[in-house]
């Protein structure tokens, strides 16, 4: 009930989760997570990093901006935490969702905090879950999954079967 695609390319897994939560939701699904939206800046600065949060059907920013010369995170642990807040509201409402998408497992996830007390929940109440995962941050993904998780290709109808499998 825990499915996860490899991160490749700047935006590909955002791309394929955002289409497939459309989708989904055009379907009538009720869902719970969130997708990441990346709107470009132009050459010199990096791209706002927006969560589209499903169930509330809002944005979040969890981006900020730290200059042209910055090199470090630019991830807004207080964006990311509001959002984080609305998706565990999602999963309490009654009825429930069929599916939770959440963004990426990232740094934060591996440390403990981010969206990975909300995927415990999800799972914990036979919520399936789909996620997306880096290739730096799979080792830490696949201490959290111990084996319970099932790689998808990145591939829009090959994920969309899986949803279907997992969350009848």
């Amino acid at each position: 009930m825990l499915g996860y695609v490899i991160a490749e390319g700047r935006g590909a897994a955002d791309r394929v989760l955002a289409d497939l939560a459309r989708h989904l939701h055009d379907e009538g699904w009720p869902l719970a997570g969130a997708v990441q939206v990346n709107s470009e800046r132009g050459e010199m600065h990096p791209c706002d990093m927006d969560l589209h949060v499903l169930a509330a059907d809002r944005m979040v920013r969890i981006s900020q901006n730290l200059g042209s010369l910055a090199k470090g995170c630019r991830l807004d642990p207080s964006g990311l935490e509001q959002a984080v807040g609305m998706v565990e509201a999602a999963l309490e409402a009654q009825p429930g969702p069929r599916l939770l998408i959440v963004n990426k497992f990232g740094k934060q996830e591996i440390d403990g905090r981010g969206f990975r007390p909300v995927i415990g929940r999800a799972l914990a109440a036979g919520v399936p879950v789909l996620t997306a995962v880096n290739k730096a941050n799979l080792p830490g993904f696949e201490a959290f999954a111990h084996g319970l998780a099932e790689s998808l290709p990145l591939d829009f109808d090959a994920i969309l079967d899986w949803c279907h499998r997992t969350a009848e």
